[in-house]
């Protein structure tokens, strides 16, 4: 498997280089044959080449099998006519990763709160909300005089067609239960459509038990009772911020595994962001970025039907369990007393 690696800012090169590591580790134990091409993006690109986002990228990206994608700072880059380009949007707009995969589930031993869950939040990436990606030319958020801002939502019936199929075939190799979470009451044409395609695939598998919640009423019930739901489908702003409350409940934002993944292309990238306060002081969780890393294994061995990457995911996140299970194995944002590198070399004795 051909990886094109790209550390980010932050703390991305610390945790990007201990998930190489667990990789290395993985490879060992299962012979999967990693390979791995690393370049800048992010400020470091930008130093070097004017631009966080070099031409090159995306299509080194799409000759390869899977991206390590580290955290960015896109909120600091400058403006995009001066080189500052958002990477994770370019790499869902023009890659088409129309998912946004990312799993929230308590782990035995390690504090969460509220109740038990495990549940994936399947978030349709390459609309929505976000001006960045729903024009073919321009922006879709402008400002018609200096005290008026607008921005633009756009919901297509192919995309939300995508998730919700995504969403289904998910759902019927788990509990069978996928929650539309929608404002439709608000956004009567908007999440009116998303609603309408949702329902229309819902009724090509009449074996999974379907419900619909308001988005506002779903971040109520999360808190409430997160065991109760499977799956969850929903557009961009939503899955966005609903997975950000889900993940935290179950633990911790870095112990939060997500995966941008298409018919043909997937890239790994924490949930989290680039923690500038933190970098380069040994303290980074790695967990998320090492997470979404196996996710993206799975998904390789899936698509390619090679079962060796799956198996190797499997054994890669159940380690993760086992060593958090443990107070003394974790680092400090876990209330544990070990920092990004001796964390790492922890998980790579317990691959071996």
């Amino acid at each position: 498997m051909r990886l094109l690696v790209l550390p980010g800012d932050g703390i991305g090169p610390e945790i990007i280089t201990s998930t190489i590591a667990i990789l290395d580790a993985i490879d060992r134990r299962f012979s999967l044959g990693l390979h791995y091409t690393t370049r800048d993006i992010g400020f470091a690109a930008l130093e070097k080449t004017g631009t966080t986002l070099p031409d090159d990228i995306l299509d080194i990206a799409r000759s390869l099998d899977g991206t390590l994608l580290g955290p960015i700072s896109h909120l600091d880059y400058p403006p995009r006519d001066k080189g500052g380009i958002n990477v994770s949007a370019a790499f869902r707009r023009d890659l088409d990763l129309f998912a946004n995969i990312r799993p929230a589930r308590t782990r035995k031993g390690v504090f969460h709160r509220g109740t038990e869950m495990d549940l994936v939040i399947m978030r349709e990436a390459t609309e929505g909300m976000y001006p960045d990606r729903n024009m073919f030319a321009g922006t879709g958020e402008y400002m018609p005089t200096e005290d008026v801002a607008i921005s633009m939502r756009k919901v297509t019936k192919k995309a939300i067609e995508r998730i919700a199929i995504a969403s289904f075939e998910l759902a019927m190799v788990r509990r069978r239960k996928v929650t539309a979470v929608h404002k439709a009451n608000a956004f009567v044409l908007t999440d009116g459509l998303f609603l309408k395609e949702f329902r229309r695939v819902a009724a090509d598998y009449p074996e999974v038990v379907v419900e619909e919640v308001l988005i506002d009423a779903m971040a109520a019930l999360l808190v409430r009772d997160a065991s109760r739901y499977d799956v969850i489908c929903t557009t961009n702003f939503y899955g966005d911020t609903l997975s950000d409350l889900a993940s935290e409940l179950s633990g911790s934002l870095g112990l939060a595994g997500s995966l941008n993944a298409g018919d043909e292309h997937a890239a790994a990238q924490a949930q989290h962001g680039s923690a500038p306060d933190i970098a380069r002081q040994d303290k980074a969780n790695p967990t998320s970025m090492i997470l979404s890393a196996a996710m993206l294994l799975r998904w390789h061995g899936e698509k390619t039907g090679k079962g060796s990457y799956v198996e190797a995911a499997i054994t890669l996140e159940n380690t993760i369990d086992l060593v958090l299970s443990d107070a003394s194995r974790r680092t400090g944002d876990l209330g544990g007393p070990l920092g990004t590198r001796a964390f790492t070399e922890v998980l790579v004795q317990a691959l071996a």
